[in-house]
Order: structure tokens, then C-alpha cells, then sequence
């Protein structure tokens, strides 16, 4: 019953099972003092032009109100007399107020002018900023992270939420900059004509902003849900359309739409109730605005009409009409900006959210590195001294610095000698996936894991890469505890040829020489022949200079793995890893493949991960892994003799999972 209560819990509307990462989307809001930090980061490198961008924001706001109280001028000062007096006696003072009118108009054009270029500089270069520095921290992560992140989900931080930060940038924090500057101007501006008038203002006022408080909070809780969903709708789509043959192949297609459905409804509800929200508010203040316009009106009629003294800044006088009309007006101002502004709270809502997102990225922690051991080039003369040089030489050596000793420095070639001393390891504290793993490869030595998917032989040469760290055990590559190498030479001395091949958008020639960006073109052509590439990249429509897009999509399986070898070949590394290379080759290429992979395996040290047993007879040594363990080791005719579980495996008894 609990297990079945626990069951309905997790499911949405109509039954339905709720994934986890809806579920997520409840917990709504950026973390604390993200809009602080998103002002501290455009400060940080646009402070003169944000000086300038509020400079021409007051003079724009001061030219609004400016306006209205010229209005009151027009009216008291000339027209009234005009009428009484004839328009001869105002038309000095009328051509004055006019020029000087159309003075601050300009300068309020031309300050908005200002705004608006400075801006879209701001603006693009802040997202220019945060892109880069989300990629730079997002190339320091360690895999661990990759492999609980959706993918999806990290590309809408790159796009909807940069872009719900450009429009709070750009857009909404200069709206509510001006409208504020504009609503304090044009309530001095009241006070300044007529106390009592501004109180009934001010009851209005505070009438609409209890509303926006209201309205405004639900849309920006709302649309930052909106956010997350959008997100998760996002990575749900990359990850079904990653894997659409395997949903044609299992006719999943009602199962996949379903999925897409739940999260697009999630995304449709949240979009829903904060623009119900959104949109309901601005009706509402329009009316309240339309209330303060008439209620205005009614008492300064009155106050007129009475002879009521005012009372105002500037002193005691009698109402004048020249202050009732610019009243109105500035009512009306004042009232369309309240509007502006609470147009502009779930926008920035948004924003802070986007932020919130952005931040949480480049906040994450970046993959430890203490390692001071580096690999440098080297001369190595006839007596095995080394010395190190600047200019290539094609051999190499670990540069060691011993820091806490006498800080003197030693050198050791590199040769590919690697040791594994009684290795736990566990992806998560709670499963343990190796158990007391001890190994050693010998230089030039080609070392064989087979086993049962989920044995731990990926996990293995996930360690010799360091893409994760051992809590337990030692590591040593060349005598050198791994942990001391720093983590891109030690790759620099690995290659890795891996079962997923991922080509990128570019010709074939420069597929290949992404496994050494200075290899000449002689250089990626004979690695491509030694991978028996070359053959089938010369009958492509321009050879080497074709182009691949969409991760190889015109080649063959078979044909992208083969550019994967030459790629690895071409880095000519002492350690090759080939985690199931030849596993999506035919068995012809695959004879040609093996034959320019014993090649490549001439004296260096090769970590071989297969299922196919007949592609590891010829190593030096072979072992069976099960359950993270170790049970079998030592060559193919060895382990057949022995009758033990490699035995069975390579007869049939057992199948590899």
C-alpha cells in the first residue's frame, strides 16, 4: 500500500507519472543576491558607459516633466492673458516658451539616442562576456558533471536564459530606471503646484502599487518557472532527437510524445498563469489611472470654483487652471508610468532567473588539478642523460619538480610503463564498481579487459585518464603517481580511441589533425593509411578536403571509426586506450582495421576493451573482470588452458552481456 501510495504521488494530472525533473520546477526563484551580482558584472566592465546611459535616462525623464510644467506656463501665462489682453501683448513670451520647449525636446531625443546605442553595447557585450566565460568554466569541468547534466538543459543556458538577461538588460532595467526617475520627477513636480491635489494622487497611487505587488509577484514566480520549463523541455528534445532511429527501431513514438507532452504542458501552464498575470495587471491600472484622471478633475474643479487657496512648495496662491490642466497631465504621466513599470517586474523576474542559471554554471566547482609533474620536449644522449629543449624532437620526458624537498628538478623519459596498486573506485560513495584492482603494463605491452558490461573495464582507462580520482589505491605512469601529473599532459601522452565516435564540423583532414593541431598534411595522410582510412577518404567527392557535417552523418559507422584511429594515430602517443574500437566494424574492415592497429601498437603501451575475444588473442595479457574484481589473467593460450571462466567465454559456454 505505501509503495502504491508512493506510486500515485509521483504521478501528474490523468495519472500519468510525473518525471523528477518536473517535479524540480516547483522550486521556483534565483539564489539570493543575483541581481546584485548581474549589476556587479556589467559594472565591472562598462562603468563610464552605464554613467552616460543614467545621465541621458535623467535628462530624458527631466525633458518629460519639463514639458508639463511649461503647459502650465502656456496656459497661466499666455493664453489667459491673450485672451483678456489680445496676442500682441504674449507673443515674446510665447515664442520664449515654445524655443524653450523645443530645446529640452531635443535634448530629450538626443539623450534617448544616446541611450539606445549605448545600450546595445552594454547589452551585447555583457552577453558576450557571460558566453565566454560560462564556455571557459564549462571546458574545466570534470566529466562527473557532464554526466549528470542534461545536455539540453546546458544548451538553454547559453540561449534562453542569456536571452531573458538581454531583455532585462536592455530593455527592462532602463524602462524601470526612467520610469522611476520620471515618477520622482513628476511627484516633486505635483508637490510644486498643490499639496492637496498630490495627496489624492498619492491614495491612488498606493492603490496601484498594492496592485502590482499583487499581480506582478504572480507573474514573476510564474515566469521564472517558466524558465526551468523551458529548460527541461529543451533537453528533452536534444535527447530524443539524439536517439531518434532507437525510437523508430522500438516504435516508441507514443511513448516519446507522451513524454514531450508532459513537459510541454508543464511549460504551457507556466507561460499561461504569469502572462494571465502580466496581462490582467496593465487593465486594471489603465482603469485606476483613468479613476486618478477623473478624480483629479473633480477637485480641482471644485477648488477652482471655490476660490480655494493652495498650498504648494512654492507657497500659498489660488488655483489656476494653467495647474489643473498640467495636473491632468501629469496624472496621466504618472499613471502610464506605474504601468510601464510593473510591465517590467516579471521580466526581470525572468531575467534574474536566467541569471540565476548563468551564474550557477560558472559557479560550478572546475576539475581539480594539483599536479606539477609536465611532460617537455627532450634530447637524449647516448648515456641516457636528459635535457630538456624548446624546439620538438619527438621525444619526450616527465619535467619533475620536487617543490617539497630541495626544489631541485629531475627528468624521467617517457615510456608508457603503467602501474595500477590495489584501486576501490565508485562513481557514487554507496556502489563500489572496482574491487582491489592491481595490474601493470609493461612498455610496448598490450593489455587486454573482457568481461560483462558493468565489469568495470571502461572504468579502468577512466582512471588512467584521470577523469575521475581514486579514493583508495595508487596510480603510477612512468613510476610517477598520476596525481602529481598535471591533467593535460597526461592526456597529451594518452590516445584514445573511443566506441562513440564524435566528429566535428569540418573537412576530414582537419578531423584528423584535431588529434595534433600542428600535424602537416603528409603527416594526418600517413596516419590515415596506417588506420587503412586512406583508401575510402580518396573515393569521397573531394577527399580530404570534404566536408562533414552532423558528426559524420554521410559516412558509415565503420568509416567514422576508422578517422577516429587515424585521428588517435596521428597524436602518436606511447599509450593507446581503445575502448571497443572495432565493435561497430564489420568483420572485412575489421581485418583491415586490426592490421593497421598492430601497426600502431608497435611499441607503445595499448589498454585494449573488447567484445569481440578474437581481437585480443595476440596480447601480452588478458584479463577477465567481473563485478569490478579481477578473476582471470595472463595470455590467450594460457587462460584457455587454465579452463576457466575466459574458456567458457571464448567457447560459448558464457556470453558476454
Amino acid at each position: 500500500m505505501a509503495e502504491e501510495n508512493r506510486t500515485r504521488a509521483n504521478k501528474g494530472p490523468q495519472g500519468r507519472r510525473r518525471p523528477a525533473d518536473l517535479k524540480a520546477l516547483r522550486q521556483t526563484g534565483a539564489p539570493k543576491g543575483t541581481f546584485g551580482r548581474i549589476i556587479k558584472y556589467i559594472l565591472s566592465h562598462y562603468k563610464i558607459q552605464l554613467a552616460a546611459v543614467v545621465c541621458c535616462i535623467l535628462v530624458s525623464a527631466l525633458a518629460s516633466v519639463i514639458a508639463t510644467m511649461f503647459m502650465q506656463r502656456l496656459i497661466d501665462e499666455v493664453i489667459m492673458p491673450g485672451m483678456e489682453n489680445g496676442l500682441d501683448s504674449v507673443q515674446s513670451k510665447l515664442v520664449h516658451i515654445i524655443l524653450t520647449m523645443a530645446v529640452f525636446y531635443v535634448l530629450g531625443i538626443l539623450a534617448g539616442l544616446i541611450k539606445t546605442q549605448t545600450m546595445a553595447v552594454v547589452t551585447q557585450g555583457t552577453l558576450k562576456n557571460l558566453r565566454d566565460d560560462m564556455y571557459t568554466k564549462m571546458e574545466t569541468l570534470p566529466i562527473r558533471y557532464f554526466d549528470t547534466h542534461a545536455h539540453g538543459n546546458i544548451m538553454s543556458t547559453y540561449t534562453n536564459d542569456t536571452d531573458a538577461i538581454r531583455q532585462m538588460i536592455g530593455q527592462s532595467l532602463p524602462n524601470l530606471i526612467q520610469a522611476s526617475l520620471t515618477a520622482v520627477s513628476i511627484f516633486l513636480m505635483m508637490l510644486y503646484y498643490s499639496i492637496w491635489l498630490t495627496l489624492a494622487v498619492i491614495a491612488v497611487i498606493f492603490g496601484m502599487t498594492k496592485v502590482v505587488g499583487i499581480f506582478g509577484g504572480r507573474s514573476a514566480k510564474y515566469m521564472t518557472r517558466q524558465q526551468k520549463a523551458l529548460a527541461a523541455e529543451e533537453g528533452y528534445v536534444e535527447e530524443m532527437l539524439e536517439g531518434l532511429k532507437v525510437v523508430k527501431v522500438f516504435n516508441r513514438e507514443p511513448e516519446s510524445r507522451e513524454g514531450f507532452v508532459e513537459r510541454n504542458n508543464q511549460l504551457f501552464e507556466d507561460s499561461e498563469s504569469a502572462n494571465i498575470a502580466g496581462n490582467v495587471l496593465m487593465p486594471i491600472l489603465g482603469n485606476m489611472g483613468n479613476l486618478m484622471y477623473v478624480l483629479i478633475a473633480i477637485i480641482g474643479a471644485v477648488l477652482v470654483t471655490v476660490g480655494a487657496t493652495n498650498l504648494s512648495l512654492r507657497g500659498t496662491a489660488p488655483i489656476t487652471i494653467g495647474i489643473i490642466v498640467s495636473f491632468l497631465s501629469m496624472s496621466r504621466q504618472l499613471s502610464q508610468t506605474v504601468g510601464q513599470t510593473s510591465m517590467q517586474v516579471s521580466m526581470i523576474a525572468m531575467g534574474i532567473a536566467g541569471a540565476g542559471r548563468v551564474f550557477e554554471l560558472i559557479d560550478e566547482q572546475p576539475e581539480q588539478d594539483e599536479g606539477y609533474v609536465t611532460l617537455v620536449n627532450c634530447h637524449v644522449a647516448e648515456d641516457g642523460t636528459i635535457t630538456e629543449c624548446e624546439e620538438k624532437t619527438g621525444q619526450w620526458a616527465w619535467r619533475h619538480f620536487h617543490k617539497q624537498s630541495d626544489g631541485s628538478v629531475t627528468y624521467r623519459r617517457l615510456e608508457g610503463h603503467v602501474e595500477m596498486e590495489h584501486v576501490d573506485f565508485g562513481y557514487t560513495p554507496e556502489k563500489q564498481v572496482l574491487h582491489d584492482v592491481t595490474l601493470y603494463a609493461e612498455p610496448g605491452q598490450k593489455i587486454a579487459f573482457v568481461g560483462a558490461t558493468g565489469a568495470g573495464k571502461t572504468t579502468i582507462t577512466n582512471l588512467i585518464n584521470r577523469f575521475y580520482d581514486i579514493p583508495d589505491g595508487k596510480i603510477r605512469y612512468d613510476g610517477i603517481n598520476i596525481n602529481k601529473i598535471c591533467k593535460p599532459d597526461l592526456r597529451n601522452s594518452l590516445g584514445v580511441v573511443l566506441q562513440e565516435v564524435n566528429l566535428f564540423t569540418g573537412t576530414v583532414m582537419d578531423n584528423i589533425r584535431y588529434g595534433r593541431m600542428d600535424a602537416t598534411d603528409e603527416e594526418c595522410i600517413a596516419a590515415a593509411k596506417l588506420a587503412n582510412a586512406d583508401d575510402f577518404i580518396r573515393r569521397l567527392p573531394d577527399g580530404y578536403d570534404t566536408m562533414l557535417t552532423g558528426n559524420g552523418a554521410r559516412l558509415s559507422q565503420g568509416q567514422r571509426q576508422l578517422l577516429s584511429i587515424a585521428r588517435a594515430a596521428v597524436a602518436d602517443p606511447p599509450v593507446m586506450i581503445l575502448d571497443e574500437a572495432t565493435s561497430s566494424i564489420d568483420t572485412r574492415t575489421e581485418a583491415l582495421v586490426q592490421k593497421g592497429m598492430d601497426n600502431l601498437m608497435k611499441g607503445r603501451t595499448v589498454f585494449v576493451i573488447a567484445h569481440r575475444l578474437s581481437t585480443v588473442q595476440n596480447s601480452d595479457c588478458i584479463m577477465v573482470l567481473d563485478h569490478g574484481r579481477i578473476i582471470e589473467r595472463g595470455t590467450h593460450d594460457d587462460l584457455i588452458a587454465a579452463k576457466g571462466t575466459y574458456y567458457q567465454l571464448y567457447t560459448g559456454a558464457f556470453e558476454l552481456e
